[in-house]
């Protein structure tokens, strides 16, 4: 788990499972994935981890410890200035995809759902991300067959990379969850959003970090903030990454990730943004 964790959008993290199935950012040939490079590293010797990213294990547990941590409504969070008035937001997943097709539903039920969903869990909000959201929306037509209601508190969201990942958005809104969001990191082309944000409340932003990032344009960003706008979306400017242009000029902002914004070099881009609810 990682509790206090640097990624700007959320107070904490957990994972119920490690490891993934794969997607365009880990496959033969492309991997990037900041987590899959994170258990090459770690995997062999942290039994925190799946030994090989490729291999999914569980933790079962987790997520009942995360539920029981304190509740932060109407606390300061002096780093993390946008998230003051908001209940202790923990991102599910962060170092895993737990859609990924060799989890039973069983297995998220009782160890995501019914800790979500307890006493303990309902003070917080819980952002669940999937590269697989189709699974997530077969999930939840299981769970509503049981007569199981997916928790208000629990948010569902996609991650979308390229213009080809907008089809997950058609999955997405088959989820019966309060709110929707797109996770748009990192962004490795233009991504057009215009008509594809019906039914979507939230959508996060960033350029990819790291040493070996690849460009991330800030035209992109003034696209997808404008179109948010429009649509009457929460917007959320995460990060520019590790290699932003401007006007195809390179912009040193002296940071592999980009995520502090008093680094950025225009206010325009300082927008982070939570759906009302």
């Amino acid at each position: 788990m990682g509790k206090n964790t640097a990624i700007q959008w959320c107070d904490d993290t957990v994972n119920p499972t490690m490891g993934c199935d794969g997607c365009e950012l880990w496959m033969d040939g492309n991997k990037t994935c900041y987590a899959g490079k994170l258990h090459e590293d770690k995997g062999p010797f942290n039994i925190g981890f799946s030994s090989r990213f490729e291999i999914l294990t569980y933790h079962r547990g987790r997520v009942a410890k995360s539920a029981k941590w304190s509740d932060l409504r109407g606390s300061d969070r002096p780093n993390k200035p946008w998230l003051n008035g908001m209940p202790r937001t923990i991102f599910v997943s962060d170092m895993s995809d737990s859609l990924s097709k060799a989890v039973p539903f069983e297995y998220l039920w009782t160890e995501v759902i019914d800790n979500v969903g307890s006493v303990a869990g309902r003070r917080h909000v819980w952002m669940w991300l999937t590269k697989r959201p189709e699974r997530m929306a077969k999930f939840a037509r299981w769970l509503d067959d049981l007569g199981v209601t997916w928790p208000e508190n629990l948010w569902a969201g996609t991650s979308i990379t390229t213009a080809k990942s907008r089809s997950r958005i058609r999955s997405l809104v088959k989820v019966p969850a309060k709110v929707r969001f797109l996770s748009v990191e990192p962004q490795l082309e233009e991504i057009d959003l215009e008509d594809q944000l019906d039914g979507i409340d939230w959508v996060i932003q960033g350029g990819e970090s790291g040493s070996e990032a690849r460009r991330f344009d800030l035209e992109w960003a003034d696209l997808m903030r404008e179109q948010c706008q429009t649509a009457g979306v929460a917007y959320f400017m995460k990060q520019v990454g590790n290699d932003p242009y401007e006007n195809s000029e390179p912009i040193d902002i002296r940071g592999r990730h980009g995520g502090d914004w008093d680094k950025w070099p225009y206010d325009r881009l300082r927008l982070r943004e939570f759906p009302v609810v």
